[in-house]
């Protein structure tokens, strides 16, 4: 890519609800718009490099939710997506694409639920809403009580640097195509003062974006939104029928399933990027 067509990423705060919630964003303000929600334990710099990629055509916005990455910590699933609620609210973002990935599906579909006529279309990349996506060891997190003496020591294991690597390295075809910097960054956050104990409540309230799945199917099969899934099949959380499950919802969806763990795009950058490209492309509401 020629050094000119990189975009101009700009790097802000804005305040919701009396948090100071950091995002990046790039691209012309009249072009699609693609809301990029991140995983766990991650923030927006998971997407540093799909930004680079498609930064230059398309809108592309980037929030860290509240206890992650520069925004300050939360107690819920539904207290991340009221402050991203209001973030887009702040923002005067009322259509876009959004792009689910782990934390960003519970966040996301809370969001969808609550304006539907805000979402233009879906990017899920290993994003589950469907019970066929949990593994075993998801629904033993999903069933961890606070009042199980070994359920909070199970949770702050996944909170450690092995624990976080491990999520990076799982299921990857080629090792070497992933940077250290993910992991090592994703974990500086981490051990932020407060940072650790706001995940432990957060782990502990999961069972909450199960219980709402129902409800999310219903929004998918109802509304039938564009979308575009793309899934690594050995993602250890989210296996791969999770992927095929939106097709009972949304059978038109376009589904890719590709040899690699749950960080898809730390290794399939270069596959992933043309076909979330085309894909807005051909489905951008053309006003």
């Amino acid at each position: 890519m020629p050094v000119n067509d990189l975009p101009r990423v700009e790097h802000r705060f804005v305040e919701v609800d009396g948090v100071r919630v950091f995002y990046r964003q790039a691209g012309p303000d009249d072009a699609p718009v693609l809301l990029l929600l991140h995983g766990f334990p991650s923030a927006s710099h998971q997407f540093r490099r799909l930004i680079d990629a498609l930064g230059g055509s398309y809108r592309l916005i980037a929030p860290d939710y509240p206890g992650f990455g520069h925004t300050e910590a939360p107690d819920s699933f539904d207290r991340l997506a009221d402050i991203v609620e209001g973030f887009l609210e702040q923002l005067e973002l009322t259509r876009f694409f959004l792009y689910a990935f782990d934390f960003g599906a519970p966040v996301g579909f809370r969001i969808a639920t609550r304006h539907p006529e805000w979402v233009a279309g879906l990017v899920v990349q290993n994003g589950n809403a469907y019970e066929e996506g949990l593994s075993d060891g998801a629904r033993d997190f999903v069933a961890l009580r606070p009042d199980q003496p070994e359920a909070e020591p199970a949770i702050r294991d996944l909170l450690t640097l092995p624990g976080t690597r491990g999520q990076y390295e799982h299921g990857v075809f080629d090792p070497e195509l992933l940077a250290p910097d993910g992991w090592t960054l994703d974990q500086h956050f981490l051990d932020l003062p407060g940072r650790k104990e706001a995940q432990v409540a957060l782990a502990f309230d999961y069972h909450s974006n199960v219980e709402q799945y129902p409800r999310w199917q219903e929004w998918l099969r109802t509304t039938t939104p564009p979308t575009l899934i793309i899934w690594g099949r050995d993602d250890p959380f989210f296996p791969e029928p999770g992927a095929h499950a939106y097709l009972y919802d949304v059978p038109d969806a376009e589904l890719h399933i590709f040899d690699t763990g749950h960080f898809a795009l730390e290794e399939k950058l270069p596959d992933i990027a043309p076909l979330i490209a085309d894909f807005l492309d051909r489905h951008w509401p053309k006003d």
